[in-house]
Parts: C-alpha cells; sequence; structure tokens
C-alpha cells in the first residue's frame, strides 16, 4: 500500500506560502506557511498532520488489539501533542505525547495499559518517528 500527498511552495521561508493535497483529496490545496506553523494563523503544518496521523494510527492499532482479546471500545479518545524545537541551524520534532481517554465495557485497568502500550509501540506511525513517545491512558469508565 503506498499512499501519497504533495505540496506545492511558492516564495522564501518566512513569507512564502504552500499547499498541501492529498490523494484521498481530504486536503486539497490546504494552506501551510510561517505564519500558520510558528504564529498560529488559519491553515495547517506538517507538525499539526503529523498529530492527527500518530493519534488516529494509535487509536486504530489499539481497536485491533483489543478486538484481538475480545473486547470493543465505545470510545477511544486520543490527542497526540507533537513538539518541534530548535536543532543546530534548523528544527526537529522531538516527542509525541499521546494521550488518550477510554470507555471499553469489560476490560480491567492491567489488560488495558498492556493493550495500550502495545499500540503505542507498534502502530505505524510511532515507528516511523525518530522522537520520544509517551502515553497517559485512562480509562473513564466501562
Amino acid at each position: 500500500m503506498i499512499r501519497k500527498a504533495s505540496a506545492v511552495w511558492k516564495g522564501d521561508g518566512r513569507n512564502g506560502t504552500g499547499a498541501l493535497t492529498t490523494q484521498s483529496g481530504v486536503l486539497t490545496d490546504s494552506l501551510y506557511g510561517f505564519k500558520t506553523r510558528f504564529e498560529n494563523e488559519p491553515g495547517t503544518n506538517p507538525e499539526e498532520l503529523i498529530a492527527a496521523a500518530h493519534a488516529g494510527c494509535f487509536s486504530m492499532a489499539l481497536a485491533f488489539g483489543l478486538q484481538a482479546e475480545g473486547f470493543t471500545a465505545e470510545e477511544l479518545r486520543t490527542e497526540a501533542a507533537v513538539t518541534l524545537e530548535p536543532d543546530g541551524d534548523g528544527f526537529k520534532i522531538s516527542r509525541s505525547a499521546l494521550t488518550l481517554r477510554a470507555r471499553i465495557p469489560g476490560i480491567d485497568g492491567a489488560k488495558f495499559l498492556e493493550l495500550a502500550r502495545g499500540a503505542e509501540k507498534n502502530c505505524p506511525v510511532s515507528k516511523v518517528l525518530n522522537a520520544e513517545i509517551t502515553l497517559d491512558a485512562e480509562l473513564t469508565g466501562s
């Protein structure tokens, strides 16, 4: 399986603008630039997209792990907070902090944590990130 996305950039780094498009069409010429990345202006940025990918990948991996053990989640609510920090002359993504709040009927805390940690380590996005990955997982009711 191969998934594609493309970027078109025009101008210099600070004042230029870019547009991102995904193969699925979910993003079509979605604007990004210095201000959307570093100054919180409307638009997207690479780190936000990586955070969305990590949260989604982890949640789906956990759903499959739960299914294999006979559980079905009522809800897996995952946030990924990606940290971008200076690194020499550039920047690096140093961390992705996953926060999970889950409602899974019939599961005990130990099994929940075992499966959540497995999903954290084994989802494809976790495997591709060269960053510290943390997980704060909590059952919110069953």
